[in-house]
Order: C-alpha cells, then sequence, then structure tokens
C-alpha cells in the first residue's frame, strides 16, 4: 500500500466516530422534537400531510446544518457532542418561538395547511443556518 493510501484510511476511525454520534444526535433530535410538537409528525406524513413533512424535514435541515458545523470545528468527538447537543437545544425551542409567533401552528400543520408547514420550515433554516454561522470557534 502506497503512503498516500495509507495516511487517506487513517482517519477512518475518525470519520466513524463522528458520523455515528451525528446520526446518534438526528435520533435524539428527532424524538426531542416530537415529544415537544403536539401533533404526531410520523404519523401526519405517513397520512400524506405535505405541511408535516415540510415543517419537519425544515427541521432536521436546520438541526443538520449547525450539526456539521460543529463536526467540522471540533477538537474531539466531546466537543462535537456538546455543541451537537447545544444545537439540539437551540432547534427545539425554535419550534417554541415559532408556535408563539403563529398562533394555532400545530392546528394548521394537522390541518395539512402548507403555508403553515413552509413558514415552520423556513425559520428552522434560518435559525439552523444562524446557529451553524455562530461555530466559529
Amino acid at each position: 500500500m502506497s503512503d498516500t493510501l495509507l495516511a487517506s484510511v487513517a482517519g477512518f476511525p475518525e470519520f466513524i466516530s463522528f458520523f455515528f454520534l451525528a446520526i446518534l444526535l438526528i435520533i435524539l433530535f428527532c424524538r426531542f422534537y416530537t415529544w415537544i410538537t403536539p401533533h404526531d409528525e410520523l404519523a401526519l406524513i405517513k397520512e400524506n400531510n405535505s405541511a408535516a413533512a415540510i415543517a419537519f424535514a425544515g427541521a432536521l435541515i436546520g438541526f443538520a446544518l449547525p450539526l456539521s458545523s460543529a463536526i467540522t470545528h471540533s477538537l474531539s468527538l466531546a466537543d462535537c457532542a456538546i455543541w451537537g447537543a447545544i444545537a439540539l437545544v437551540v432547534q427545539v425551542l425554535t419550534f417554541a418561538v415559532v408556535r408563539f409567533a403563529l398562533k394555532q401552528l400545530p392546528e394548521r400543520i394537522n390541518k395539512g395547511e402548507i403555508a403553515a408547514g413552509v413558514f415552520s420550515a423556513g425559520c428552522s433554516i434560518a435559525i439552523g443556518l444562524i446557529n451553524s454561522a455562530s461555530m466559529t470557534y
């Protein structure tokens, strides 16, 4: 094996570690997010509710953006876990704030109102971008 190839695969254990940490954080995010929202996103998505799918996809993207930044800028796996947890809390709180700003948001998503889903997704992604950019430590 050439030195270049060996150098390339030498980082594989770190890749696996960060990748599985990210998957774990995404699973935790989905659990917390679906726990705090009064509507059942997964059931609504199974029923072909586009508003719920859009809102949930936006929340996932909004969380993945700062999680990606945390992975990129972390000094260690523990550092990444801490900043990933911070991103999780910020994104979950985003729904609470958006729910306050847009009255009857859960009910509107339950009814399949696309505008409510798009607004929720847009806010989640916007906060995710800001959260991500703030992780430039």
